[in-house]
């Protein structure tokens, strides 16, 4: 098995893709979306990280953190969360054919893929484009006409900031740069 180095920047940002276990489409559900929320509140409390971005999509979902100075652990921050949303509502969702030996053995459930995807923010540029790629995302994945229409975006803080306008994404055509 091919070692994995994860990027290691104490106080970076980070841009994250966390994605359902077999794509199932099931993030956008209120129960789950109640439990993202309580983990990564709870998970917040002890420790800290500052949500710059987040699409929650119904298999996947794209989120954009920095961590404190001299800290670089987002993968206990993503292990406690996921873990928080299985322990609440895993029951619920759990799919035997999903459940491999070695899932079974560990107690893995059957919501979320195992890994997860990072990479570490280099700049005020490469920042512009995740957030970009993060707020359209949905409109990408065909579930709206406009960006504005999907709910569960920190698009819409961003324009209540002034730094999209309320009609950015209007299309899939349109790629208009995050704040001209």
């Amino acid at each position: 098995m091919p070692y994995y180095r994860r990027a290691a920047a104490p106080g970076g940002t980070y841009f994250f893709t966390v994605v359902t276990a077999h794509r199932q489409p099931i993030l956008t559900n209120t129960d789950i979306r109640s439990a993202l929320r309580e983990g990564v509140s709870l998970v917040r409390q002890t420790l800290p990280f500052r949500i710059e971005g987040w699409v929650l999509l119904p298999d996947h979902l794209h989120a954009i953190w920095t961590l404190p100075e001299g800290d670089a652990d987002f993968s206990t921050r993503w292990r406690l969360i996921k873990r928080h949303v299985t322990h609440t509502c895993g029951a619920n969702y759990i799919r035997h054919d999903y459940l491999s030996p070695r899932r079974f053995a560990k107690q893995y459930g059957t919501l979320w893929q195992h890994r997860f995807w990072e990479h570490l923010i280099r700049d005020e540029t490469d920042m512009r484009q995740h957030l970009d790629y993060l707020h359209g995302n949905p409109l990408k994945h065909g579930i709206v006409e406009r960006v504005s229409d999907w709910p569960w975006s920190s698009f819409h803080r961003y324009v209540r900031q002034g730094i999209y306008p309320t009609d950015w994404g209007g299309s899939t055509d349109e790629e208009t740069p995050m704040g001209e």
